[in-house]
């Protein structure tokens, strides 16, 4: 379904929330949207594998790592995952790897940055969970739209048919 940030900011003015502008894009797809699953973690992308490893119908992964800048959080092989498993997006506060394997990906993947180095693999953080990071309140079961222009959330689906 085609839809733009800035239209739906137009006609659901009430409706939705905007992200700070803090994210860059590295998926193939620069347009995506979909029901909010959440993990916490710092450093450690085992949760994240875990959560992108499930039936992903078409949600947004929102990984709240913390800002963290010194281990990338996602790498080509958890977007390929992603993908496989029917993820729309990912949403990253935080690190990537791989970025020129990941623009070649059928995935949505905005994130802070780039760095080389992989995470930890504790297995440590927390999953479903309320995420707040770039002026925003991530909360599972709300709805991300993401393109070119930014980020949005809303509490409903705005593109239901």
């Amino acid at each position: 379904m085609n839809f733009t940030t800035a239209d739906l900011c137009d006609e659901f003015e009430a409706l939705v929330k905007i992200a700070e502008p803090l994210f860059r894009d590295y998926g193939q797809l620069k347009s995506f949207y979909g029901e909010i699953a959440t993990v916490k973690v710092f450093e450690d992308n085992v949760l994240v594998r875990k959560t992108l490893e499930t039936e992903g119908r078409k949600r947004v992964l929102v990984v709240d790592g913390g800002a963290a800048l010194k281990v990338a959080l996602v790498g080509d092989q958890l977007a390929k995952i992603g993908h496989k498993n029917g993820w729309a997006g990912i949403l990253v506060n935080g690190c990537i790897r791989d970025s020129v394997e990941i623009a070649k990906i059928r995935i949505g993947l905005k994130a802070l940055n780039t760095v080389p180095k992989k995470s930890i693999k504790k297995g440590l953080g927390e999953v479903d969970v309320p995420v707040e990071f770039a002026g925003l309140v991530f909360n599972p079961g709300d709805y991300l739209y993401a393109d070119l222009d930014g980020i949005i959330v809303s509490e409903k689906n705005l593109l239901k048919s």
